[in-house]
């Protein structure tokens, strides 16, 4: 089974050659006289590697070859090929090492040196065979491929590391992991992580480092005694079952561990979550990250946010504090927006899922951003998970037809609506403490333009149309179903959003209506079955940064079936600005989390 939890096998599937030959030598340890093939279902490649080790006129070779060749050759046209690179590589060394030497005569000429290459099972050498012809026999049989009269015995489909690195940015204080692990073969919760440190010497060669061990697992809490430091862990793949172990693969930090930033106001709030809940209470939260493809850009550095120092806006440095916030908060429920893909499976969920989290994404139209709930997996059990596009959503979903007809009159509003790429996510989660219970657990972030409080007042319209159809239909099941609706509305408390949400109807007078002369909704009420209010309130600011602050973000609850126990409290308006405004060296987004504990009714 191949596992991709960091980076898809879709992405490489035209590189297969670099992705099968892309091994480091001088960090992965091969046990000698072993030699491993990797082959990769509905590929049409075989991957060869092996150590090959020899004294040869009193010369030590010892090298990491790799091959790569075509599933249907024949055995004996790819011995030959490994043979002849062998022979070169080995005489290529010999002839260097030779000439470094003060005398040159020492043994005989490199060019005398050859080797024999034959492939063996139990009967004896084969020949005019493809490796195709022994893919069925190559887990249960053994085979050896001779090189130089030593044995090599096959490994198939062995526990792999193919690539693992770490971070360019590691702060004291925050959780390090690899940044890339791409394994095949084998699972990464059975892999085997080891932690060093160790100080680079006066003269910077690496390979002089003395290392001493620091820690186990696939993370690790940077302490402050390591600064200054260089990092390495060393991972060694597993089968799930532990009884196939792969070579070990060592990856060290380029750079030196640094300070952190010191105290994060986070870590105040997480005071107020230090214990996991459990029976019928559990704990929601709701975060607007700030995707690193809006941060990190031209405009996020020179305007939007210009005022936070251009380290502290990387991705390299912000997901260090947002990924130590979010698992501080201990949340059963964890509502993200502006999730980018690429820290969602390379971050998100390898460490969360080391707190029992696991989550699904949903891309925003065509940005490599988009929404993200995770769940605890030892309370909840996915039941179904559905996705919308809500502008191409309401265009053909039964419960959207009335509304959405109501709307025909205007085609200017009509494109502006049906052109955004807004997500409404939606998980049905089942209580694993109390199975009759069911959580319709809905996420969003709706359209941000400041002319458009009609459109996002139509967003959450239709999001609470194709929601009740949800809980309608989960009604079958279970007559106790419960609805929590979590997301960046982009919309204040006096806008109709909030009156929707928590006073059920929104009149055709409202004046978000009119937000926009040319696309004014006209003859249009809406209304929702839901008795909901805002856990959290309404904060004075869930958005701080220079050119605006208000609250944004809300946990929406039906009150019949929860009542809030605990808020997490927000931070003041002085910790906001301490650094001007958000993001900045301690927050590290210009939203903020929102928290809040609920038991069931």
């Amino acid at each position: 089974i191949r596992k991709h939890l960091f980076i898809p096998w879709r992405k490489y599937k035209n590189q297969l050659n670099y992705r099968l030959i892309n091994f480091d030598n001088k960090n992965k340890s091969l046990t000698m006289n072993e030699v491993y093939f990797k082959h990769l279902v509905e590929e049409q490649k075989i991957a060869i590697s092996f150590r090959f080790v020899q004294t040869i006129n009193s010369f030590k070779i010892d090298r990491i070859f790799n091959f790569v060749r075509d599933l249907t050759e024949n055995i004996d046209v790819s011995l030959n090929r490994i043979k002849n690179n062998v022979e070169r590589e080995v005489t290529k060394k010999i002839s260097k090492k030779k000439k470094k030497s003060k005398d040159g005569s020492e043994g005989s000429n490199a060019e005398n040196f050859t080797i024999s290459a034959e492939f063996c099972d139990s009967n004896g050498t084969i020949t005019n065979k493809s490796f195709q012809d022994l893919l069925g026999d190559f887990e249960n049989s053994e085979f050896q491929l001779k090189l130089h009269q030593i044995p090599f015995t096959v490994k198939f489909n062995w526990p792999w590391i193919n690539t693992i690195t770490l971070p360019t940015s590691i702060l004291a204080g925050f959780y390090v992991y690899p940044s890339k692990l791409e394994i095949d073969f084998a699972d990464r919760h059975a892999t085997e992580f080891i932690w060093y440190r160790g100080e680079l010497p006066a003269n910077e060669r690496e390979n002089e480092i003395e290392w001493e061990e620091i820690g186990k697992g696939f993370t690790f809490l940077v302490r402050p005694e390591d600064i200054g430091y260089r990092l390495k862990v060393s991972a060694t793949p597993k089968s799930i079952d532990s009884l196939k172990i792969g070579p070990t693969v060592e990856a060290i930090g380029k750079n030196e561990v640094q300070a952190g930033p010191g105290y994060c106001p986070f870590e105040a709030r997480h005071l107020f979550t230090v214990e996991r809940l459990s029976g019928k209470s559990i704990r929601v939260a709701s975060y607007n990250l700030l995707a690193d493809y809006y941060a990190d850009s031209e405009d996020g550095r020179t305007k939007l946010f210009s005022y936070c120092p251009g380290y502290a806006i990387t991705i390299d440095y912000r997901k260090q504090l947002l990924l130590k916030e979010i698992v501080g908060y201990n949340a059963d429920i964890f509502c993200m927006q502006e999730v980018d893909f690429k820290i969602f499976d390379g971050d998100m969920i390898p460490l969360l899922l080391e707190q029992n989290m696991t989550g699904v994404h949903n891309k925003k139209g065509t940005t490599p951003e988009g929404v993200a709930t995770f769940y605890r997996q030892d309370r909840f059990e996915l039941i179904e998970n559905y996705v919308f596009n809500i502008g191409e959503t309401v265009k053909s979903h039964s419960a959207c037809q009335e509304l959405f007809g109501k709307l025909q009159y205007n085609e200017k509003l009509v494109e502006r609506l049906t052109d955004l790429g807004t997500t409404l996510q939606v998980l049905v989660l089942r209580s694993k403490e109390f199975p009759e219970k069911f959580f319709t657990v809905a996420n969003t972030h709706l359209y941000f333009h400041p002319d458009a409080d009609h459109i996002r007042l139509l967003q959450i319209g239709f999001s609470m149309k194709i929601v009740e159809d949800i809980v309608e239909r989960l009604k079958e099941k279970s007559s106790d179903v419960s609805l929590i609706f979590c997301g960046d509305f982009n919309s204040v408390p006096e806008c109709g959003i909030y009156k929707l949400m928590t006073q059920k109807s929104v009149p055709e007078n409202f004046i978000d209506w009119k937000s926009n002369q040319e696309q004014e909704v006209k003859n249009v009420s809406l209304s929702q079955p839901f008795q909901m209010k805002s856990a959290c309130g309404t904060p004075t600011f869930t958005n701080y940064t220079i050119g605006f602050q208000a609250c944004l973000d809300y946990i929406f609850y039906q009150t019949d079936k929860f009542h809030v126990t605990k808020v997490v409290e927000m931070p003041d308006e002085e910790e906001l600005k301490s650094h001007i405004a958000i993001p900045s060296v301690v927050f590290p987004s210009d939203h903020i989390a929102i928290i809040a504990d609920l038991e069931m009714t």
